[in-house]
């Protein structure tokens, strides 16, 4: 069935609605008739299967069939990750919803090739927050990441949340390698993980002086030096499968 996002602050299960973006998609993309069946989710865990009752111009009416609820991922994993140029953040992103990263926030590194200011920021990170919406449309997901609007490391750290865990992948020759790692907490997983991920040429030794003088341990990726998107993959995936529950 085809699904559609309701942010959870217009999530009402006596009264669900689509917004304009996603009237639209149904409507005139999808083109569904009163009596299709589809799900709807809010992106907090809350999903709903519902059919269309009515359809007027620029409006779909929905009646609720059944809901449940998702429970939350074991490990909350937030991904800081350096904008790399092209459309590879794009792809980046998408990937980590798949892969049930909890936070997105890509970082401004002094090795970033892009160039961003403040109205583009948010440019950015709206086009960014649709991706990760569509990318939990597709692949089932109904607790959707935050993107947050890009920043250089200092700001990142500056308003950063906590974590029990925070890493920095790295090419220096201090990184110790994840499962060693891991292995250390003696059987005692991380409820919530921070990893940073640098841009092509890593991040310089000052971000990564940075990085560690607020708690981030270096860890190696691999004999191979990976691209910035591939490394952002990789990390992502052992973090799941090492944490999630």
């Amino acid at each position: 069935m085809h699904r559609f996002y309701i942010p959870p602050e217009s999530w009402n299960l006596d009264a669900l609605a689509l917004d304009d973006a996603e009237t639209h998609h149904a409507i005139d993309v999808l083109r569904l008739n009163p009596g299709d069946k589809a799900v709807v989710f809010n992106g907090r865990g809350a999903e709903a299967t519902v059919e269309v009752a009515d359809i007027a111009r620029k409006s779909v009416t929905l009646r609720k069939l059944l809901h449940g609820k998702s429970p939350p991922i074991g490990c909350a994993i937030t991904l800081a990750q350096a904008v790399p140029k092209g459309k590879n953040m794009d792809l980046i992103i998408q990937k980590a919803v798949e892969l049930g990263a909890a936070g997105i926030c890509p970082l401004l590194s002094e090795r970033t090739v892009v160039q961003v200011g403040d109205e583009d920021a948010a440019r950015k990170q709206q086009k960014w927050q649709a991706i990760a919406i569509e990318a939990a449309k597709q692949c089932g997901q109904n607790w959707l990441p935050k993107v947050d609007p890009p920043r250089s490391l200092k700001e990142f750290f500056a308003q950063s949340n906590r974590y029990e865990l925070m890493l920095i992948a790295s090419l220096q020759p201090d990184a110790m390698h994840l499962k060693k790692l891991l292995a250390e907490s003696a059987g005692k997983k991380p409820k919530s993980v921070l990893i940073l991920v640098g841009p092509e040429g890593d991040f310089t030794p000052a971000e990564v002086g940075l990085a560690k003088s607020h708690g981030c341990r270096p860890i190696t990726l691999g004999p191979i030096v990976l691209r910035t998107e591939t490394a952002a993959f990789y990390v992502l995936s052992v973090l799941s499968y090492e944490l999630f529950e």
